[in-house]
Formats: C-alpha cells, structure tokens, sequence
C-alpha cells in the first residue's frame, strides 16, 4: 500500500476472509456459548440464583450506558470501506485519529454518566438482594470494565473490522478468554467470591484491547492516528453519527428494557428464570453473528464495487442459504429446549411449554431481522432508518408496560414478536428496496421470504409432532429429539427449493468457495 489516493480500485479478498472470520470467529462463538453456561450453573449452585438475576441487570445498566457510543464504531468502518477500496492512506489515518477522539469522549461521558445514575440503583431491584453484599462497589468494578473498553485503544480494532479481518482479533479474544474462564471457574467453585470474579473479568478486557491495538499496528504500520479530513468529511460523519444513534437509543430500549421492566416488576428470581432460556437463545443468535460478521465487509465492499442487480441476487443466495439455517436453529430450539434447561438448570428452574414457543418465534424474527440489518449497515443507510427501529423499540416497551402485570413473561416475549413482525421487519425491508436493490424486485422478494417462513413453520410443527410421539429418558431424548429437529427441516427446504434455480445458484457457490482451483466469491 501507499500513501494518498491509487489509482485504481481495491478489491478486497472478500470469501477468503469471510471463510477465514468464519472458522476463527464460529470457534470463538462456540466457546462463549459452552463456557458461559458452564459459569452459569456453577454461579448457581456457587452464590444462588439473585447472582445470576443481579448480573443481567447490571449488563443491562451498562448497555444503556454505552448509548455513548452512538454508532461511532459502525459509521467510522463505513467511512472506511471506500478510501480501503481505492488504497487511499492518508484518509484511513486521519479518519483513526477522529475516531480516537470520539472514543476517548465517550469513555469520559460514560464514566460520568455511570456516577450520575449511582443513587437510582437500588430502585431498579424489586424484592431483596443477596445479603453481605455491597451492590455499590460490584457497579462501579463493571462501569469500569466498560470505560477501559473505550480507552484502551479501541480505535484500532477497526482497522481489522474494516480490512474484513476479524479472525485476528477472534484469535487473541479466544486465547485470552479461555485464561479468563478458567480463572472465574477457580473464583466461584474454590472462593464462592463474585468481587473476585468481577475483577477477572476487568483484566480479561485490558488485556484483550492491548494485544488487539499490538497486532494491529503490527499489520498495517502505515497507518497511525495523524493528519484532519476536510470540515464537510467530518460533518457527513458526524450526520451518520447522529442518524445512528436512534438506532442505538433503540436497541437498549429494545434489549435492555424487558431486563429492567422484569427486575422492577417480577424481582431478580424471575429475571434470572427468564435470562436462563434468554441466554440460549442470545447465544445461539451470537453464533450467528458469526456469519454476519464474517460477510458484513465483503457486502459492503461489493456494494461499492459491483452493480444493483448483482447485489440482488447475492442477496438472494444468502437469504436462502440463511433462512434455511435458522429453521433448522428454531426447529431444534423448540424440541430441545425444554430438556436442555431441565438438565442444565434443574426441574425447578423451568418455564412452561408455551413459554418455549413465544421464545422460539422470537428467535426466528430476531434472526431475519438480524441478516437484514447486515445489508442496511454494509450500505449505510442510517438515516433513512433512523426512525423504524425508534418506533419498534417504544412500541415493544408499551406493550411491556401494559401487560406485564396480567400477562407476565408472556406479555414481554409477545410484545417484543409484535414489534418486530409488525413494525421493524416491513419497514426495513422497505428502506432496502428503496435505497439498495432494485425497487422491482420487492414483491418477488417478499413473496420468497413469506415461503420461507412456511417451510420453517411446517418443519417447526413436523420435528416437534415427530418429538413427542417418544417418551424417553432425559438423555435418550435429546439425542433423538436432535436428529429429528436437525433432519425434518433440511429435508422440507431440500423438497421446496432443491430443485430450484435459486438453490442451484446458492449451491454451485458453496462448492465455489471449497474448490481449491478456483478464486470463489460468495458476493
């Protein structure tokens, strides 16, 4: 590379590091989807289940928290995507220097912020809190662990993001994190001490952020924080900046607030009922993630550099090949959750069957929502959308508000599919068409992915129809409820779309991507 602007455009090995943020990123997923449950059951059994109910609660403190951050990270590898294409240096290092200043602000405001939310603390709990404890000093360990994010050169990390090479840091995260939950094993089964467990994790973050800001600067020297870009370059930031931080605003609302509204309502025992079965569903959810992550550059690369109607059908392909993995997640989910909960967190500890349907369908449109929210980050079409999530989020905390009392966890759960079925869902698939793709191709779109929840449904109701004809022991039946939940949806999908042109595109692509002799692209 050199400095100041190519000649040409750059473009960047998007499947073959899509493939690499795939492997490294679905190791790590893996990892902190096992783990994680591992320290749940030991917390438990360990400290008892307010401990559990008193760490989601403070995780969603901190989220609200981090409304500071407004979309910074996500508008910055935007502005980066075009100057990485066209191999322009000067501009990658002036938007860095921008970006460590908007970060070092923000760790300021959210320390301040932090202090200035301390007296409401005890308000946010219903009910009473494990005894002995100090819940002032175990808050301000975890506002501490979020302000050294920020400044703790966090700006580097984007460079790796931008470049589509997250398998670095998923690398240094993985190595540091097995170290992290060893020593938090150690802190809750040999000391039974959550202040111990709060500082492990505080060091696991410092050291992430360093290792990260070293390998980065070791891969791409020539580029260090230096030199300003022009006031009109820094007001379109600041404008996206802006735009994204409805968005942001609105994703705490809409995480954050059903945390919040079950401790002031229901108390911590019920929040952490309802963060047990919520846990899986954010973990598998994360392991999806995976694949956006790993594709999310490469989108936004060819966004740029191929034209509307190539867009559209690589975003075919994907829908397809997504829609069929997460039908087989929901199938699964929904016949294996039940025993799954009962053998990880015991028979007293269980929800009712109904509740496992609403979490299940929550699942599937947190999972469309998230693949469409993929394609309107690649673009950068904030502003367009800043108002939908917006509206989402405070109709999903109404409903909240108005049915919690009668209708309990139900009323969350419900409220939260309406929101996104009704409102979030059109509405961005909408913005897409207008900004993104063809606006022809809606009606055939919609109308594909309407076919696409039908098979997941029928192969949903199919597994679980299938499952309950067997009356097994607990391991028995997860093992079998597996291969039936994982097999009935391939099987349905294969039988609709097999034969397909859309499937036969989306397959020769596969088989593009593992053949050694070929330069493959999944976009």
């Amino acid at each position: 590379m050199h400095s100041g602007k190519g000649a040409g455009v750059l473009k960047i090995q998007r499947t073959k590091n899509a493939i690499r943020n795939l492997v490294s990123g679905g190791i790590l997923k893996l990892l902190n989807m096992v783990l994680p449950f591992i320290l749940r059951s030991m917390m438990l059994h360990a400290l008892g289940v307010q401990y559990l109910g008193l760490n989601g609660l403070f995780r969603s403190i901190l989220s609200f928290l981090n409304l500071a951050e407004l979309g910074v990270d996500s508008a910055m590898m935007f502005s980066m995507y075009k100057p990485i294409a066209e191999d322009d240096t000067d501009t990658i290092c002036a938007l860095m220097k921008l970006y460590r200043t908007f970060y070092r602000r923000i760790g300021l405001f959210i320390a301040a912020a932090g202090i200035v939310l301390t007296p409401f603390l005890r308000g946010l709990i219903s009910g009473s809190i494990p005894q002995g404890l100090n819940l002032y000093l175990l808050y301000f360990m975890n506002l501490g662990n979020t302000v050294l994010t920020y400044w703790l050169f966090s700006y580097k990390n984007c460079l790796l993001n931008a470049h589509q090479r997250n398998d670095v840091s998923s690398r240094i995260t993985l190595v540091i994190q097995i170290a992290e939950y060893a020593l938090k094993y150690i802190a809750l089964v040999k000391f039974r001490n959550y202040y111990l467990y709060l500082a492990i994790q505080l060091l696991k973050q410092i050291a992430i952020n360093l290792c990260i800001a070293l390998r980065a600067t070791h891969m791409f020297p020539q580029y260090t924080p230096r030199g300003c870009l022009p006031r009109e370059k820094v007001h379109q930031i600041v404008l996206r900046v802006r735009d994204l931080m409805t968005a942001k605003f609105s994703f705490f609302i809409f995480n954050s607030a059903d945390t919040l509204i079950i401790s002031a309502f229901m108390g911590l025992t019920a929040l952490a009922l309802y963060q047990n079965y919520l846990f899986v569903i954010i973990s598998l959810r994360t392991l999806l993630e995976v694949a956006v992550t790993a594709c999310i550059a490469g989108v936004g690369n060819s966004l740029i550099t191929e034209n509307a109607e190539k867009n559209y059908r690589d975003f075919e392909r994907l829908s397809l090949l997504y829609c069929w993995l997460i039908a087989i997640c929901t199938a699964m989910l929904l016949c294996l959750f039940q025993p799954f909960m009962q053998l990880w967190m015991g028979q007293d500890n269980l929800l009712s069957f109904r509740h496992i349907v609403c979490f299940a369908v929550y699942f599937y449109l947190l999972a469309i929502h998230q693949f469409m929210n993929m394609f309107k980050d690649a673009a950068g079409i904030w502003r367009l959308d800043r108002w939908r999530p917006l509206f989402g989020a405070l109709v999903n905390v109404g409903l909240n508000l108005a049915t919690v009392r009668w209708l309990g966890l139900y009323g969350i759960l419900l409220s939260s599919i309406l929101s996104i079925a009704v409102i979030q869902l059109p509405w961005l698939i909408a913005h897409l068409f207008r900004e993104v793709f063809p606006g022809k191709y809606l009606r055939k779109y919609v109308h594909t992915l309407f076919l696409f929840l039908l098979v997941a449904l029928a192969s949903c109701t199919g597994a679980w129809k299938l499952c309950s004809q067997f009356q097994l022991a607990l391991w028995p039946k997860l093992i079998l409820n597996a291969a039936i939940s994982f097999l009935v949806p391939n099987l349905l999908f294969f039988s609709v779309f097999g034969r397909s042109p859309l499937f036969k595109e989306s397959f020769f692509q596969i088989k593009r991507v593992f053949s050694a002799d070929k330069k493959p692209s999944l976009f």
